[in-house]
């Protein structure tokens, strides 16, 4: 049947049925005004779900195209009229403000100026496949039982990780150590909700329909039937998503935003899918990091993969730290950002000193930019030197965004070392009950979700 076929025959079959003022809908549109304002505030000030650290994604904006070596002309006036707007509760001039910002950051001007253009701009695969110099794949020669094993947890120290950082994420080193001195566990009751595995089980889902021929697009449909909100890229990139845009233009279309952590933030099931093979978890990872990010953003998910990746068959996690480094495509901004901190970890005695030197160089990007938040992953890593309790106490000082860091870092420890890696202190707590609000997964079970991630692995 036709597309005017059907319309027809829906018109046809109608009949006339008048209403009472009270029962004509007009009511709902009230609902999607509140709902429509209540998004417009939050670009202009929100606090983090878990911490309730601030943000202003708006202003935020701004600096990241900054960050990008570009500019965007008149953006004082524009913010300071979005916040008093904001501050009057004025909807109208909230909402102009917010549609002449979104114009301004899909037409900044370029800053030659910039370091930024001094470094080698990756693109898309096949530039990055030429630059890239992973370790060659290892026949992964577990049985299917140890794999399950270090699957689950892989799982669980990403679910951990996790746990510990949305508590404390969004603060600096100095307020983190002021206020709550020596974190070294849990703070408060642990909860799983986390957007990080949103995107994961996003992906697994699509990887289990087509397997390594995997495309953007089939995850970028998973993302809208399965994600009912994100924020930041992901915002950008599910808004683009529904008007039509399939990746890469998902990714990078009008999204100030596509170098920051939410690529970076979820490497680490594309490495659990591809156990010993660190180029196959990096071609995986651009493919999932282009539905919402670009460039050095994407470049921090395929990093996080083949770290993870790495961790089946090397588990000195420094050799595999140092193997993942030198395996990012030299030229990068990206490159130089983690070759920065692995050589302050390799310079000074103490993890504090190194971090306060990346936290220092990286000081003008946002809190949620990939390149902070990649030096803090460097740093835990290399002075945790493979214990779980004392890099996670590093990860969690540094700052940041402590929830993506933990996670990651703490799947490819937990690979690389498997069940033995997590005390107790860590498992009872979560126990094998992961929360969600990815449609259709809202409870899941932690040994479940392994199974799950073996069988698509195996298949």
């Amino acid at each position: 049947m036709r597309a005017w076929e059907r319309e027809r025959a829906t018109m046809t079959a109608a009949r006339p049925k008048l209403r009472e003022e009270d029962d004509q809908t007009w009511n709902a549109i009230q609902g999607l005004e509140d709902s429509e304002d209540a998004q417009a505030k939050m670009l202009w000030y929100s606090e983090v779900p878990g911490s309730g650290a601030p943000e202003r994604l708006m202003v935020a904006g701004v600096q990241a195209l900054e960050n990008r070596g570009m500019t965007v002309d008149g953006w004082e006036g524009l913010v300071d009229q979005g916040i008093a707007a904001l501050d009057a509760g004025d909807m109208p001039a909230l909402h102009e403000v917010t549609t002449i910002m979104w114009q301004a950051f899909a037409n900044p001007r370029k800053e030659e100026s910039s370091p930024y253009w001094k470094y080698e701009q990756i693109n898309n695969w096949e530039q990055c496949k030429r630059s890239l110099k992973p370790p060659a794949a290892s026949d992964y020669p577990e049985s299917d039982t140890e794999f399950l094993k270090r699957l689950h947890a892989g799982w669980l120290g990403q679910i951990v990780g996790g746990a510990l950082g949305t508590a404390i994420e969004g603060y600096t080193a100095a307020a983190l150590k002021e206020t709550l001195g020596d974190i070294r566990g849990y703070l408060v009751q642990p909860n799983t909700y986390n957007d990080d595995i949103t995107y994961e089980l996003a992906f697994l889902k699509a990887y289990e329909q087509s397997g390594s021929r995997v495309t953007g697009t089939e995850i970028g449909n998973q993302w809208v039937a399965l994600v009912p909100f994100g924020w930041s890229a992901e915002y950008v990139a599910l808004r683009n998503l529904k008007a039509g845009m399939v990746a890469p233009r998902s990714g990078s279309w009008n999204n100030p935003y596509s170098e920051w952590i939410g690529a970076q933030m979820r490497g680490a099931i594309c490495g659990m899918i591809t156990p010993g093979d660190p180029r196959e978890a990096a071609r995986l990872a651009w493919i999932d990091g282009e539905v919402s990010h670009t460039g050095n953003g994407i470049l921090g998910e395929v990093f996080n993969a083949m770290l993870v990746s790495l961790s089946f068959v090397e588990h000195d996690i420094r050799a595999a730290l140092q193997q993942c480094v030198d395996a990012l495509p030299s030229e990068s901004e990206y490159a130089s950002v983690v070759r920065f901190a692995l050589d302050e970890c390799s310079e000074r005695t103490s993890w504090q000193d190194a971090w306060t030197a990346c936290e220092e160089r990286y000081k003008t990007y946002n809190w949620v930019h990939a390149y902070p938040n990649a030096c803090a992953e460097v740093v835990a890593l290399w002075f945790g030197k493979g214990d779980f309790d004392e890099t996670m106490h590093i990860i969690a000082m540094a700052g940041q965004d402590v929830d993506c860091n933990a996670a990651q870092i703490a799947t490819a420890l937990c690979v690389a070392q498997g069940p033995s890696c997590l005390s107790s202190a860590w498992t009872e707590p979560i126990g094998d009950n992961l929360d969600t609000y990815v449609r259709g997964m809202k409870k899941l079970s932690i040994r479940e979700l392994a199974e799950w991630t073996a069988r698509v692995t195996r298949r």
